[in-house]
């Protein structure tokens, strides 16, 4: 049985995630989404609300679990008996940085073996900050959040529905 796991921040999880996500279930025994704890960026939703959020949007695939996790995420591979690590690109500088990463993981634990996924084109311009940028400026989401993340979106920024008359 090969299990995989599909590390990220997830604040929001996405359509872009989602897509990742899917195809890379498809490919593997089992998947384990990791919610990254404490990244070095600011974040919008709990680690708590991350997790809830992603295992709502991936609540129909049955051989996929969410978790989070802290610390070196070679260590949470480890942790999952996952001897895969998932990553998506969406563009060249994706690739640069997850060339990186993947090199120092593979420092820290060569057993671990990194499959990156081309995201899909109608998603290639999308991420999380953008999404959040444009949401709180009034932006329409809707088709690239799972209908959840909308919801708490609009929870997190209740200015942008009274912009919007919703």
């Amino acid at each position: 049985m090969t299990s995989a796991i599909y590390p990220g921040s997830f604040d929001p999880v996405t359509n872009g995630h989602l897509d990742i996500a899917n195809r890379a279930a498809a490919l593997f025994d089992e998947l384990i989404i990791g919610v990254y704890d404490r990244p070095s960026k600011h974040l919008l939703f709990s680690t708590g609300e991350r997790v809830d959020l992603m295992k709502k949007a991936v609540a129909h695939l049955r051989n996929v679990r969410v978790a989070s996790y802290n610390g070196l995420t070679v260590d949470f591979a480890r942790k999952m008996k996952a001897k895969v690590m998932v990553r998506g690109l969406r563009m060249s500088s994706d690739f640069e940085r997850e060339f990186e990463m993947a090199l120092m993981n593979k420092k820290l634990d060569h057993d671990i073996e990194l499959v990156c996924l081309m995201t899909s084109l109608e998603f290639q311009f999308l991420s999380s900050s953008l999404l959040k940028e444009v949401f709180e400026l009034g932006g329409d989401i809707s088709a690239l959040v799972p209908k959840d993340v909308a919801i708490a979106l609009k929870e997190k920024f209740p200015e942008t529905r009274k912009r919007d008359g919703k």
